[in-house]
């Protein structure tokens, strides 16, 4: 009884643990840099963080069932220099044929897995390297700056409400459809019971490939949705443009308490998880902390919290 109890009491601590530390980094960095609580920064916080959530959004379905996805960044890239070459004959469809393409290329990489048991980060791993060749070969290796036409049909992305940046309103509508997604669904349900005990899933009836193919294709969803939205605040598109977000978007999905073995985790940890990396990042830069060496400490940082949320009982078959 003492050990369920004590057991009890860790889980609630690894629970809480996420929104604490996202409180103290807040307090720490506000007090070494005042500006970083103006109004204006937070908003500019806000919607950095808009971007890193859609994409962590996407790979925690994946990583909730066990599994990893490491063809964000390829896919993200991709889908902005699709954006970049087709919306001066598309319009607003080059935001639909990016997403799309998304979609398939994340049929592909789940069907890869199941279909011929290959595992996650070897399938995601080669449609990275697919997904960038392709966008090396469309954009004939640079950048495609847009024009002042087609950022016209950036606004839903540039503009803002009434002092709120459109990004944001994206990423809470983002927000929103991916709780549902998980909390409403059969979908949701059964992610949550593969990533538990996947033998004992496949036993319950649960169709588990078709699961897995699913979450791969949203996954890849969001990362093309996240590159769209990149195109637009960066106003152009390249096959590197989000060359760095790989590792941020995972250590967001991990830190926020979402388990990397699968079976534990939500949406709303992920926002935490992606407004701690934020945090991190932006108070590493008011710190003159110099931006190559952000990675290694998001890198720490995702070694600490996989320590912290593993399940170690599940480590024979991490997949």
């Amino acid at each position: 009884m003492a050990a369920l109890s004590e057991s009890i009491g860790i889980d609630r601590i690894r629970q809480y643990l996420p929104v604490a530390t996202l409180v103290v980094l807040v307090i720490a960095v506000g007090v070494a840099q005042p500006a970083f609580l103006e109004p204006s920064t937070l908003l500019q916080l806000a919607a950095d963080t808009a971007v890193l959530f859609i994409l962590a959004t996407g790979v925690t379905f994946v990583i909730m069932l066990g599994g990893i996805d490491l063809s964000l960044q390829s896919m993200a890239s991709l889908s902005s220099v699709v954006v970049a070459l087709t919306i001066a004959r598309l319009g607003y469809g080059s935001f639909v044929l990016a997403v799309a393409i998304g979609a398939v290329a994340g049929l592909l990489a789940g069907l890869a897995h199941v279909r011929f048991r290959i595992p996650s980060f070897i399938a995601t791993l080669a449609m990275g390297g697919v997904l960038f060749s392709a966008a090396l070969v469309i954009s004939h290796e640079q950048s495609i700056t847009l024009g002042e036409a087609e950022r016209a049909y950036q606004v839903w992305i540039t503009g803002s409400v009434a002092g709120v940046p459109n990004v944001v309103l994206v990423g809470l509508v983002v927000l929103i459809v991916a709780h549902l997604l998980q909390s409403r669904t059969p979908f949701g349900r059964y992610s949550a019971a593969i990533g538990a005990g996947e033998p004992a899933a496949y036993a319950s009836g649960v169709k588990v490939d078709r699961q897995k193919v699913i979450a791969y294709v949203l996954s890849a969803s969001f990362a093309a949705l996240a590159g769209v939205i990149l195109a637009g605040r960066l106003s152009s598109g390249s096959p590197t443009l989000a060359a760095e977000l790989l590792l941020p978007s995972i250590a967001a999905v991990v830190v926020g308490g979402t388990a990397i073995t699968g079976g534990v985790g939500s949406i709303w940890r992920t926002l935490v998880g992606a407004l701690i990396i934020s945090v991190v990042r932006i108070g590493m830069t008011f710190l003159g902390v110099n931006i190559f060496a952000q990675n290694i400490v998001f890198g720490a940082v995702l070694i600490i919290a996989v320590a912290i949320t593993i399940d170690r009982s599940k480590i024979p078959i991490v997949k």
